[in-house]
């Protein structure tokens, strides 16, 4: 079991800092590669040809006429020898000479086989790019409270209200607030289409809205007992989890929504994802379980509802994320008592790897780009943590939040990662860097005339 809510409800109405404004920090230069000056080194100057070519060398200009062709032909050849041709007097040492070929060129191992043109390195930044005011956010492990649509807003549920921040120009907007004896809001999931939005209540009720119009279009109830923390889309179908330990199956184009019930969670339900193919749905609880849930065998009348129960977490599972090279590989992350990230093979339910992070794992999130993962963590760094797959070496720690990092969102175009944490601060990160531009196709070589037909 993981430590929940360290946030008491009812100081959630008075909200001392107005929602989604940025902070204004003096950013510091953590390296020297942001240095505006060069200091040179004196010990690369050679402050005694200096002086000879201020002094002795003008000299010697001057008396080149009167002297006889044998000692000019002396004077060059000793110059060359001491290195005393150099054109200018304050200068750096010179670099040392190319190596010598010993072999022609046209017969060395680069013209045989040419060399693979390397990939530069990305550089990412140790510090997040923006930093936003988030009061009176729930500091609770098992509530998902912040989410990123495909039409670039970002949704974040802050107590009793629900807040919109549209990416394209920073502006922010209030979609809903919920009365006391329904919220808070326990979690917010974006439809596929970015404009509708669910919105999952301490009161075991999801509401349904329209972004666009800021109209709520319907209430979802009768499918849990307890307050709903964990949704997920799959098209029409939205799924949720809740504190009863019930997964619900929603139609929400139809009056009587709840179509299946996937029971396998003693505790509560707090990881909920569909994988991309709308097959399999993985499910993490409070009870340390992973369910693999299949919609053909799930739907049947089996006794054994899940595919796959996966029991080797020792703590809360509320990390999850699917693989978006590999439709069969899951990532999970166990809670305080656990600490670790472990990959899974959906269709064989195999354990293919186990790494321990050292910290709580609160959220996981694949890039779009590279085969790379991200982690965020709580006690004792609270960082986000980028990984190698499938390595899983370290590429970089990025750090800033003073409080464990709850909630991960990323970009629709995958290049950027808002964080939530409980210290009330949304971070933005530009973590995944841009995809790779694909290169267009060389055109064909058209043959003289290629529009006539050709003769058999």
């Amino acid at each position: 079991m993981d430590a929940g809510s360290l946030n008491s409800f009812s100081n959630l109405n008075g909200q001392s800092k107005w929602p989604l404004q940025e902070q204004l920090l003096l950013r510091r230069n953590s390296s020297k590669e942001n240095m505006d000056r060069f200091i040179p080194n004196r010990s690369a100057m050679d402050f005694d040809y200096a002086n000879y070519m201020l002094t002795e060398g003008r000299k010697i200009k001057e008396d080149q006429s009167a002297c006889s062709p044998a000692k000019e032909a002396y004077r060059k050849l000793l110059a060359e020898t001491l290195n005393m041709n150099r054109t200018r007097i304050l200068a750096f040492k010179n670099k040392p000479p190319t190596a010598v070929e010993h072999f022609p060129s046209e017969h060395s191992t680069a013209s045989v086989h040419p060399t693979k043109s390397t990939k530069s390195r990305r550089h990412i930044p140790q510090s997040s790019e923006r930093t936003l005011d988030a009061p009176d956010l729930v500091d609770d492990f098992y509530l998902n409270l912040l989410d990123w649509g495909s039409g670039n807003v970002l949704a974040i549920a802050l107590g009793n209200t629900v807040y919109l921040w549209d990416a394209s120009d920073s502006s922010t907007s209030e979609l809903v607030t919920v009365d006391d004896e329904n919220g808070p809001v326990t979690s917010v999931n974006w439809a596929p289409d970015g404009r509708h939005i669910a919105i999952g209540l301490n009161n075991s009720e999801v509401q349904l809205w329209d972004s666009a119009s800021n109209r709520q279009l319907r209430t979802l109830k009768g499918g849990h007992t307890s307050r709903v923390g964990s949704m997920a889309w799959n098209n029409h179908i939205l799924t949720t989890g809740g504190m009863d330990g019930l997964i619900v199956n929603n139609d929400v184009r139809i009056r009587s929504h709840i179509v299946e019930t996937y029971r396998g969670h003693q505790q509560e339900v707090c990881g909920l994802k569909w994988s991309a193919s709308g097959q399999q749905l993985a499910s993490g609880g409070n009870d340390n379980l992973v369910h693999i849930w299949d919609r053909s065998v799930a739907s049947s009348n089996s006794s054994t509802q899940w595919l796959h129960r996966l029991e080797d977490h020792t703590s809360a599972v509320k990390a999850l994320a699917w693989c978006p090279f590999q439709s069969n590989l899951l990532a999970t992350g166990g809670g305080g008592g656990d600490r670790t990230i472990k990959f899974w093979n959906t269709h064989t339910g195999a354990c293919l790897n186990s790494v321990d992070t050292g910290s709580q794992v609160c959220a996981l999130l694949w890039s779009k780009n590279e085969r790379e993962l991200l982690s965020s963590h709580g006690f004792t760094n609270n960082q986000l943590t980028l990984w190698k797959y499938p390595s899983m070496v370290k590429i970089a720690e990025l750090t800033g939040h003073t409080s464990r990092v709850l909630y991960m969102a990323q970009s629709p175009d995958g290049c950027t990662v808002a964080s939530a944490a409980g210290d009330e601060t949304l971070r933005f990160w530009n973590v995944f860097g841009a995809p790779e531009v694909a290169k267009a196709a060389p055109k064909a070589m058209h043959e003289p005339f290629s529009q006539l037909n050709r003769i058999r």
